[in-house]
C-alpha cells in the first residue's frame, strides 16, 4: 500500500477514534447529569430555599417527590428548585433539555416516585401527570360544608367553592333558576388535582348530577327548569329526613300528599338548614318550639309549600324518592326507633299522636 494512502486511513482512523471517544464522552456525561444523585434525599426534606408552609418541592412520607409547579413559571425555575432539593445533579442539563424541547412544563402539583432521571421528571411535567387527591363528599350536605371538604383537602378555597356556585354562568349553563348551585352537586367520590379551579369543581359535579338524574328520571331532561327545582327541593328534604332506605319513597308521597291538601310541610330538616346554614349556628342536638317559630321562607312550618331551594345536596335514594314517590294516603310520620332510624307512618293525628305515646312508653 503506497505511503500516501496509509497516511490517509491513519488520519481518518484517528478522527475517527477521536469522534468515538468524542460521543462516549457525551453520552457519558449525558447519562452522569441526567441520573438522579447518588444520596437521594431523605423523606421529610424540603427546598430549604422555601419559606416554612410554602414548599412547593418536599418529599413525601414514602420518599416520593411532590412538586409543585406554580402558573407562569419558567422550566429553569423548577430546575432551580429540583437542584436546591437534591432531586437532580445539576440544573445546567436541565435547562438544555428545557432549551432544546417543543414541550412546555405545565402548571400543577405532582407525585413522582424517586430515584427518577432529569429525562422522566420532565416527561411527567410536559404530560401534565398530575397528583390527584380522592375528595369523597357525603349525601345531604350543604354547599358550605361542601366548600369546607374541598378546601381542606387542597383542592380549592372555600371561598372561590361557593363563589364559583353562586356563578351565573355556571347556574346559566345548567339551566339552575335558583341563586347557588345548592341540590345540584351530586355527593359522589372525585379525583381534583390539587389547587384546582373551583369552577370546575362545581362544573365536574354539576355535570355528575345530571347525567346520574338522567339515569334516575330519564323524564327530568323533559321538565321545565322550575318544575325541575320543585323535584330537587323535594329530593333535598327527603335526603335529610329519611334514615332508612325503604322508608325515603314513603317520606317523599306524604309530603306531597300535604302539598296536595295545603298542609303545611312541616319538615325539622328544612328547620335546621335555618339554623345553620342562615343564622349561622352549631347544629342543633333536638329542636324546640321556638325554632319552629323562627321567620324564615325556609321554615315549612311557617310558611306553606316548598321552600324556595334546596336545602342540601341529594344523592340517588332522595332522587329516586322525588321522582318515584310511594302512593299512600299518609300524612305524618314519626321516628319510633332512634337506634335502627325506623319510622311510624299514619293517616290522622290522633294516630300519629298515640305512636308518640307508644315510643315514649317503650
Amino acid at each position: 500500500m503506497p505511503k500516501s494512502i496509509r497516511r490517509i486511513c491513519g488520519f481518518f482512523s484517528v478522527v475517527i477514534s477521536l469522534g468515538i471517544l468524542a460521543s462516549a464522552v457525551i453520552l457519558g456525561g449525558i447519562a452522569f447529569f441526567n441520573a438522579p444523585p447518588a444520596i437521594p434525599p431523605v423523606p421529610g426534606f424540603a427546598d430549604s430555599s422555601e419559606l416554612p408552609g410554602q414548599q412547593t418541592t418536599r418529599l413525601d412520607e414514602s420518599g416520593a417527590l411532590i412538586l409543585e409547579v406554580r402558573p407562569g413559571e419558567t422550566a429553569h425555575s423548577v430546575g432551580s428548585r429540583l437542584e436546591n432539593a437534591g432531586i437532580i445533579r445539576n440544573r445546567y442539563f436541565w435547562n438544555i433539555l428545557a432549551r432544546f424541547s417543543d414541550e412546555h412544563i405545565k402548571a400543577g402539583t405532582y407525585r413522582i416516585e424517586l430515584p427518577a432521571s432529569q429525562l422522566r421528571i420532565r416527561s411527567v411535567l410536559t404530560a401534565g401527570e398530575q397528583l390527584l387527591v380522592r375528595v369523597t363528599i357525603p349525601e345531604g350536605l350543604t354547599i358550605r360544608q361542601t366548600a369546607l371538604i374541598f378546601e381542606e383537602a387542597g383542592v380549592s378555597r372555600a371561598e372561590d367553592f361557593l363563589a364559583a356556585a353562586a356563578s351565573r354562568e355556571i347556574l346559566a349553563a345548567f339551566n339552575v333558576p335558583g341563586s347557588t348551585m345548592e341540590g345540584y352537586l351530586f355527593p359522589d367520590t372525585y379525583l381534583f388535582p390539587l389547587s384546582y379551579p373551583a369552577a370546575r369543581v362545581v362544573t365536574a359535579m354539576a355535570n355528575n348530577f345530571f347525567q346520574r338524574l338522567t339515569q334516575i328520571a330519564p323524564q327530568s331532561a323533559s321538565m321545565s327548569p322550575l318544575e325541575l327545582n320543585d323535584r330537587i327541593i323535594m329530593a333535598s328534604i327527603v335526603e335529610r329526613e329519611y334514615r332508612l332506605r325503604e322508608e325515603a319513597a314513603i317520606m317523599a308521597g306524604v309530603f306531597y300528599n300535604r302539598l296536595q291538601i295545603g298542609m303545611a310541610l312541616q319538615s325539622c330538616a328544612t328547620v335546621v338548614y335555618v339554623i345553620t346554614e342562615k343564622l349561622g349556628r352549631p347544629h342543633p342536638e333536638r329542636l324546640f318550639f321556638r325554632d319552629l317559630e323562627i321567620v324564615s321562607p325556609f321554615n315549612t312550618y311557617r310558611q306553606p309549600g316548598l321552600p324556595p331551594a334546596p336545602i342540601a345536596s341529594p344523592g340517588e335514594t332522595a332522587l329516586r324518592a322525588a321522582f318515584y314517590p310511594t302512593q299512600t294516603s299518609y300524612l305524618f310520620f314519626r321516628l319510633i326507633d332512634p337506634a335502627d332510624g325506623r319510622h311510624f307512618f299514619s293517616r290522622t293525628y290522633a294516630e300519629h299522636d298515640r305512636a308518640g305515646a307508644l315510643f315514649v312508653g317503650r
